[in-house]
């Protein structure tokens, strides 16, 4: 198994050359970019995700003994966050953590069927769990799922996110109260892609 810095190392160079595009682009936020960071090039990608699972579990660990919290587990809003979630899990059991960390997804509006639920997979109330992201650009997208995951009787401990876009969305979270960990910036990302 790679060490954390071989790991982000390559996870850095498979996002530059999978991940990173440049030319004119409209981002969700209606937001014009000469760049356009797509991760699910990245987090879809068998290498990828086995890497993202590696360090993003890594980094959840370390906040969470930082902050002495008990994270039962990991996911944000749908789609962008869900193959990092499962990947974290997923390497939480390959990393025999004695409580793996589960994963689940915030639906962009509540199902109309069943149990009408607006978030699925392994997520009950009173669990304190990391809210998850591919991308932070304005936060708009992080946000939801926080509000989603506090209105359904949970509590956030902190975010991590994959690309910080230093675009202001790390600041809105972090001045909402919640701590926002991310495992590349921007300029990381595009000091080598160029």
């Amino acid at each position: 198994m790679l060490t954390i810095d071989q790991a982000k190392r390559e996870l850095l160079q498979l996002l530059q050359s999978k991940s990173v595009f440049h030319g004119e682009f409209t981002l969700a936020s209606g937001a014009k970019s000469n760049y356009y960071i797509d991760c699910r090039l990245t987090t879809l990608d068998a290498q990828g995700a086995w890497l993202v699972g590696q360090l993003m579990h890594a980094a959840i660990r370390k906040e969470e003994a930082a902050r002495k919290l008990s994270i039962a587990a990991v996911g944000g809003l749908t789609m962008g966050a869900d193959p990092i979630a499962l990947a974290t899990a997923m390497f939480s059991v390959f990393a025999k953590d004695s409580k793996p960390l589960q994963a689940y997804t915030v639906r962009k509006a509540p199902k109309t069927h069943g149990q009408t639920k607006l978030i699925e997979g392994n997520f009950k109330k009173g669990d304190t769990v990391v809210v998850i992201d591919d991308v932070v650009t304005r936060g708009d997208s992080t946000i939801a799922a926080i509000n989603a995951v506090v209105n359904e009787g949970g509590k956030v401990g902190f975010v991590a996110v994959l690309v910080d876009r230093q675009e202001g969305g790390r600041a809105k979270i972090e001045g909402m109260g919640y701590s926002v960990v991310p495992l590349f910036t921007r300029d990381e990302l595009l000091q080598k892609s160029a």
